[in-house]
Protein backbone atom coordinates (compact mmCIF):
# COMPACT_ATOMS: atom_id res chain seq x y z
CA UNK A 1 0.00 0.00 0.00
CA UNK A 2 1.47 3.27 -0.96
CA UNK A 3 0.81 6.87 -0.53
CA UNK A 4 1.26 7.95 -3.69
CA UNK A 5 2.04 5.84 -6.99
CA UNK A 6 3.52 7.81 -9.82
CA UNK A 7 3.16 6.47 -13.40
CA UNK A 8 5.94 7.58 -15.50
CA UNK A 9 9.66 8.05 -14.77
CA UNK A 10 10.77 11.21 -17.09
CA UNK A 11 11.29 14.27 -15.85
CA UNK A 12 7.78 14.72 -14.37
CA UNK A 13 7.32 11.83 -12.52
CA UNK A 14 11.01 12.15 -10.80
CA UNK A 15 10.57 15.45 -9.46
CA UNK A 16 6.98 14.50 -8.09
CA UNK A 17 8.57 11.45 -6.49
CA UNK A 18 11.29 13.87 -4.69
CA UNK A 19 8.47 16.37 -3.78
CA UNK A 20 6.20 13.34 -2.15
CA UNK A 21 9.22 11.82 -0.85
CA UNK A 22 10.81 14.85 0.90
CA UNK A 23 6.93 15.66 2.37
CA UNK A 24 7.48 11.98 4.03
CA UNK A 25 4.92 10.00 1.47
CA UNK A 26 5.59 6.64 0.33
CA UNK A 27 6.32 6.40 -3.17
CA UNK A 28 6.37 3.59 -6.05
CA UNK A 29 7.50 4.78 -9.28
CA UNK A 30 6.23 2.60 -12.19
CA UNK A 31 8.44 2.98 -16.13
CA UNK A 32 7.46 0.89 -18.81
CA UNK A 33 11.17 1.27 -20.42
CA UNK A 34 13.91 3.56 -18.37
CA UNK A 35 13.87 6.09 -16.47
CA UNK A 36 14.59 9.68 -17.46
CA UNK A 37 11.78 10.08 -20.65
CA UNK A 38 12.71 11.65 -23.85
CA UNK A 39 15.76 14.18 -22.67
CA UNK A 40 17.43 10.70 -22.24
CA UNK A 41 18.64 11.00 -25.86
CA UNK A 42 19.29 14.35 -25.80
CA UNK A 43 23.15 15.09 -26.00
CA UNK A 44 23.38 18.49 -24.58
CA UNK A 45 20.76 20.50 -22.37
CA UNK A 46 21.14 24.20 -22.14
CA UNK A 47 18.14 25.94 -21.33
CA UNK A 48 17.77 24.36 -17.66
CA UNK A 49 17.99 27.18 -14.77
CA UNK A 50 21.23 27.07 -13.10
CA UNK A 51 23.01 24.06 -15.26
CA UNK A 52 24.81 25.76 -17.77
CA UNK A 53 25.28 22.38 -20.09
CA UNK A 54 24.10 18.54 -19.20
CA UNK A 55 23.65 15.78 -21.36
CA UNK A 56 20.15 14.07 -20.80
CA UNK A 57 21.31 11.33 -19.80
CA UNK A 58 23.22 12.93 -16.47
CA UNK A 59 20.04 15.27 -15.93
CA UNK A 60 17.84 11.89 -15.88
CA UNK A 61 20.37 10.10 -13.64
CA UNK A 62 20.51 12.60 -11.43
CA UNK A 63 16.82 12.62 -10.51
CA UNK A 64 16.39 9.20 -10.44
CA UNK A 65 19.41 9.04 -7.62
CA UNK A 66 18.34 11.99 -6.08
CA UNK A 67 15.08 9.99 -5.67
CA UNK A 68 16.45 6.30 -5.01
CA UNK A 69 17.93 7.89 -1.98
CA UNK A 70 14.92 9.57 -0.48
CA UNK A 71 13.47 6.36 -0.84
CA UNK A 72 11.66 5.90 -3.80
CA UNK A 73 10.85 2.67 -4.84
CA UNK A 74 11.07 1.98 -9.00
CA UNK A 75 9.87 -0.99 -10.60
CA UNK A 76 9.41 -1.37 -14.46
CA UNK A 77 6.30 -2.36 -16.05
CA UNK A 78 3.48 -0.96 -18.33
CA UNK A 79 -0.16 0.37 -17.04
CA UNK A 80 -2.80 -1.90 -18.23
CA UNK A 81 -5.12 -0.48 -15.66
CA UNK A 82 -6.38 1.74 -13.70
CA UNK A 83 -9.00 1.18 -11.06
CA UNK A 84 -10.95 3.55 -8.46
CA UNK A 85 -12.99 2.21 -5.33
CA UNK A 86 -15.09 4.43 -3.53
CA UNK A 87 -15.12 2.67 -0.68
CA UNK A 88 -12.83 0.71 1.66
CA UNK A 89 -12.09 -0.67 4.80
CA UNK A 90 -8.34 0.58 6.09
CA UNK A 91 -8.45 -3.17 8.34
CA UNK A 92 -8.70 -4.95 4.90
CA UNK A 93 -6.67 -3.16 2.62
CA UNK A 94 -5.28 -6.42 1.18
CA UNK A 95 -8.53 -7.90 0.03
CA UNK A 96 -8.99 -8.19 -3.75
CA UNK A 97 -12.35 -6.23 -3.82
CA UNK A 98 -11.56 -3.49 -1.53
CA UNK A 99 -15.14 -3.56 0.25
CA UNK A 100 -15.91 -2.73 3.50
CA UNK A 101 -18.43 -1.27 6.14
CA UNK A 102 -16.82 1.95 6.59
CA UNK A 103 -16.14 4.80 4.38
CA UNK A 104 -12.78 5.83 3.83
CA UNK A 105 -10.71 7.58 1.30
CA UNK A 106 -10.83 6.10 -2.22
CA UNK A 107 -8.17 3.63 -3.27
CA UNK A 108 -6.45 3.08 -6.33
CA UNK A 109 -5.59 -0.23 -8.13
CA UNK A 110 -2.76 -0.47 -10.54
CA UNK A 111 -2.25 -3.12 -12.74
CA UNK A 112 1.26 -3.29 -14.66
CA UNK A 113 2.45 -5.89 -16.76
CA UNK A 114 6.06 -7.19 -16.15
CA UNK A 115 7.64 -9.70 -18.25
CA UNK A 116 4.82 -12.17 -18.16
CA UNK A 117 3.40 -11.85 -15.31
CA UNK A 118 0.88 -8.98 -13.92
CA UNK A 119 1.52 -7.10 -10.80
CA UNK A 120 -1.21 -5.11 -9.18
CA UNK A 121 -0.35 -2.00 -6.63
CA UNK A 122 -2.82 0.07 -4.25
CA UNK A 123 -2.21 3.73 -3.77
CA UNK A 124 -4.26 6.52 -1.70
CA UNK A 125 -3.10 8.92 -5.08
CA UNK A 126 -2.29 8.33 -8.26
CA UNK A 127 -0.31 11.30 -10.50
CA UNK A 128 -0.09 10.35 -13.99
CA UNK A 129 3.38 11.61 -15.77
CA UNK A 130 3.19 9.46 -18.97
CA UNK A 131 4.62 11.97 -21.02
CA UNK A 132 4.19 11.40 -24.79
CA UNK A 133 5.70 9.46 -27.66
CA UNK A 134 6.93 10.01 -31.13
CA UNK A 135 4.26 10.64 -33.67
CA UNK A 136 5.06 9.44 -37.18
CA UNK A 137 4.51 10.79 -40.64
CA UNK A 138 2.11 8.22 -41.66
CA UNK A 139 4.05 6.94 -44.55
CA UNK A 140 3.13 3.64 -46.14
CA UNK A 141 5.27 0.74 -44.28
CA UNK A 142 6.81 3.57 -41.93
CA UNK A 143 7.06 1.23 -38.67
CA UNK A 144 8.37 -1.76 -40.93
CA UNK A 145 11.19 0.49 -41.70
CA UNK A 146 12.34 1.11 -38.53
CA UNK A 147 16.13 -0.13 -38.66
CA UNK A 148 16.34 -0.30 -42.38
CA UNK A 149 16.51 3.91 -42.80
CA UNK A 150 13.78 5.25 -40.76
CA UNK A 151 14.50 6.77 -36.94
CA UNK A 152 13.26 8.90 -34.38
CA UNK A 153 15.96 9.35 -32.63
CA UNK A 154 19.28 11.37 -34.20
CA UNK A 155 21.46 10.95 -31.31
CA UNK A 156 20.74 7.07 -30.70
CA UNK A 157 20.85 6.36 -34.69
CA UNK A 158 22.83 9.02 -36.23
CA UNK A 159 26.33 7.13 -36.49
CA UNK A 160 25.20 4.55 -38.35
CA UNK A 161 25.12 7.13 -41.21
CA UNK A 162 28.20 8.37 -40.72
CA UNK A 163 29.37 10.05 -43.98
CA UNK A 164 25.82 9.59 -45.72
CA UNK A 165 23.51 11.13 -47.24
CA UNK A 166 20.05 11.88 -44.21
CA UNK A 167 17.17 13.66 -44.14
CA UNK A 168 15.04 15.41 -40.95
CA UNK A 169 11.97 16.17 -41.48
CA UNK A 170 10.28 18.53 -38.21
CA UNK A 171 10.29 22.24 -38.03
CA UNK A 172 11.07 22.51 -34.28
CA UNK A 173 13.82 22.53 -31.77
CA UNK A 174 14.00 18.55 -31.95
CA UNK A 175 14.36 18.72 -35.83
CA UNK A 176 16.84 21.35 -35.82
CA UNK A 177 18.76 19.62 -33.17
CA UNK A 178 18.84 16.36 -35.09
CA UNK A 179 19.87 18.43 -38.10
CA UNK A 180 22.60 19.89 -35.85
CA UNK A 181 24.02 16.77 -34.86
CA UNK A 182 23.86 14.25 -38.12
CA UNK A 183 25.28 17.40 -39.44
CA UNK A 184 28.77 16.70 -38.16
CA UNK A 185 28.92 13.16 -39.55
CA UNK A 186 26.91 13.20 -42.67
CA UNK A 187 28.07 14.12 -45.82
CA UNK A 188 24.33 15.65 -46.77
CA UNK A 189 21.40 16.38 -44.11
CA UNK A 190 18.08 17.82 -45.85
CA UNK A 191 15.55 19.47 -43.50
CA UNK A 192 12.02 18.91 -44.51
CA UNK A 193 9.72 21.19 -42.91
CA UNK A 194 6.10 21.43 -44.29
CA UNK A 195 5.78 25.26 -43.61
CA UNK A 196 8.17 28.13 -44.68
CA UNK A 197 8.47 29.55 -40.97
CA UNK A 198 10.34 27.04 -38.42
CA UNK A 199 8.66 26.72 -34.79
CA UNK A 200 11.99 25.74 -33.38
CA UNK A 201 14.48 28.56 -31.79
CA UNK A 202 15.75 31.13 -34.41
CA UNK A 203 19.83 30.22 -33.39
CA UNK A 204 19.77 26.82 -34.37
CA UNK A 205 17.87 27.81 -37.82
CA UNK A 206 20.28 30.07 -38.21
CA UNK A 207 23.26 27.51 -37.34
CA UNK A 208 22.03 25.19 -39.63
CA UNK A 209 21.88 27.94 -42.61
CA UNK A 210 25.62 28.43 -42.25
CA UNK A 211 26.66 24.71 -42.86
CA UNK A 212 27.70 23.88 -46.28
CA UNK A 213 26.64 20.41 -45.64
CA UNK A 214 23.03 21.18 -44.81
CA UNK A 215 19.96 22.04 -47.14
CA UNK A 216 16.73 23.58 -46.09
CA UNK A 217 13.75 22.63 -47.99
CA UNK A 218 10.63 24.73 -46.96
CA UNK A 219 7.20 24.11 -47.48
CA UNK A 220 7.64 20.96 -48.21
CA UNK A 221 6.52 17.07 -47.47
CA UNK A 222 7.84 13.66 -47.91
CA UNK A 223 5.03 11.73 -50.25
CA UNK A 224 6.70 8.55 -50.15
CA UNK A 225 9.68 6.83 -50.04
CA UNK A 226 11.63 4.01 -52.89
CA UNK A 227 13.90 0.56 -50.91
CA UNK A 228 16.61 -0.97 -52.30
CA UNK A 229 17.15 -4.53 -53.11
CA UNK A 230 17.79 -5.17 -49.50
CA UNK A 231 14.81 -3.44 -48.09
CA UNK A 232 16.37 0.06 -46.74
CA UNK A 233 15.17 3.17 -47.59
CA UNK A 234 17.02 3.98 -50.85
CA UNK A 235 15.18 7.50 -52.19
CA UNK A 236 12.55 10.04 -50.99
CA UNK A 237 9.35 11.52 -52.44
CA UNK A 238 9.10 15.16 -51.78
CA UNK A 239 6.30 17.38 -53.13
CA UNK A 240 6.65 21.00 -52.95
CA UNK A 241 3.43 23.01 -51.76
CA UNK A 242 4.83 26.53 -53.51
CA UNK A 243 6.09 25.28 -56.43
CA UNK A 244 3.91 22.03 -56.65
CA UNK A 245 6.35 20.04 -58.03
CA UNK A 246 8.07 16.58 -57.10
CA UNK A 247 11.75 16.22 -56.10
CA UNK A 248 13.73 12.75 -55.49
CA UNK A 249 16.62 12.86 -52.77
CA UNK A 250 18.63 10.37 -52.40
CA UNK A 251 19.35 9.25 -48.39
CA UNK A 252 20.02 6.71 -46.50
CA UNK A 253 18.40 7.42 -43.48
CA UNK A 254 15.26 9.71 -42.77
CA UNK A 255 14.98 11.15 -39.17
CA UNK A 256 11.57 11.83 -38.18
CA UNK A 257 11.00 14.88 -35.49
CA UNK A 258 6.96 16.14 -35.97
CA UNK A 259 6.29 16.56 -32.69
CA UNK A 260 4.78 13.89 -29.70
CA UNK A 261 1.75 12.22 -29.18
CA UNK A 262 0.33 10.93 -25.67
CA UNK A 263 -0.43 7.12 -24.71
CA UNK A 264 -3.37 8.05 -22.17
CA UNK A 265 -6.12 5.57 -23.28
CA UNK A 266 -5.65 3.54 -20.31
CA UNK A 267 -6.92 5.79 -18.03
CA UNK A 268 -9.89 7.24 -20.19
CA UNK A 269 -12.06 5.72 -17.85
CA UNK A 270 -10.67 7.87 -14.95
CA UNK A 271 -9.03 10.82 -16.76
CA UNK A 272 -10.91 13.11 -19.44
CA UNK A 273 -8.90 13.09 -22.57
CA UNK A 274 -9.27 15.93 -25.38
CA UNK A 275 -9.19 15.25 -28.75
CA UNK A 276 -5.58 14.95 -29.07
CA UNK A 277 -5.70 12.57 -26.21
CA UNK A 278 -3.63 14.49 -23.39
CA UNK A 279 -5.36 14.47 -20.05
CA UNK A 280 -8.00 17.43 -18.55
CA UNK A 281 -5.63 19.54 -16.26
CA UNK A 282 -5.03 22.79 -15.61
CA UNK A 283 -2.04 24.25 -14.01
CA UNK A 284 -2.79 22.95 -10.41
CA UNK A 285 -2.54 19.36 -12.66
CA UNK A 286 -6.10 18.04 -10.74
CA UNK A 287 -7.89 15.57 -12.85
CA UNK A 288 -11.99 15.14 -12.61
CA UNK A 289 -11.23 12.12 -10.08
CA UNK A 290 -10.99 13.27 -6.84
CA UNK A 291 -6.92 11.43 -5.67
CA UNK A 292 -5.35 11.55 -9.22
CA UNK A 293 -3.48 13.78 -10.94
CA UNK A 294 -1.31 14.69 -13.37
CA UNK A 295 1.55 15.79 -14.41
CA UNK A 296 4.15 16.88 -17.33
CA UNK A 297 3.72 16.63 -21.30
CA UNK A 298 0.76 14.39 -21.11
CA UNK A 299 -1.85 16.96 -20.03
CA UNK A 300 -3.43 19.73 -21.78
CA UNK A 301 -0.77 22.70 -21.68
CA UNK A 302 0.77 25.26 -23.81
CA UNK A 303 4.36 24.64 -23.13
CA UNK A 304 5.88 21.37 -23.24
CA UNK A 305 9.64 21.66 -21.97
CA UNK A 306 11.67 20.30 -19.33
CA UNK A 307 11.38 23.38 -16.84
CA UNK A 308 7.31 22.82 -17.16
CA UNK A 309 7.90 19.60 -16.90
CA UNK A 310 9.73 19.75 -13.59
CA UNK A 311 7.91 22.15 -12.23
CA UNK A 312 4.09 20.43 -13.18
CA UNK A 313 6.10 17.67 -11.11
CA UNK A 314 6.32 19.26 -8.16
CA UNK A 315 3.07 20.86 -7.99
CA UNK A 316 1.31 17.78 -8.52
CA UNK A 317 2.92 15.97 -6.02
CA UNK A 318 2.21 19.09 -3.65
CA UNK A 319 -1.19 18.51 -4.73
CA UNK A 320 -1.26 14.87 -4.04
CA UNK A 321 0.39 15.04 -0.43
CA UNK A 322 -2.16 18.03 0.49
CA UNK A 323 -5.13 15.76 -0.67
CA UNK A 324 -3.39 12.87 1.62
CA UNK A 325 -3.53 15.12 4.67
Amino acid sequence: MYDVVIVGAGTAGLSAAIYALRAGKSVLVLEEKMYGGQIVVTPEIENYPGIAKISGFEFAQGLYQQAKNLGMEYQTGRVLKLRKKENCHRGDLEAAEFTGEHSCRPLFQVSAEKGDQQETYQAQSVILATGAKNRPLGLEDEQKMVGHGISYCATCDGMFFRGKSVAVAGGGNTALEDALFLAQYCEKVYLIHRREEFRGEPDKLKNLEQKENVEILRSCVVTHMEKDEDGNLKQLYIWNKQQEKEQKISVAGLFVAVGQMPDNQEFADLAALDEKGYIHAGEDCKTGTEGLFVAGDCRTKTVRQLTTAAADGAVAALAACEYLG
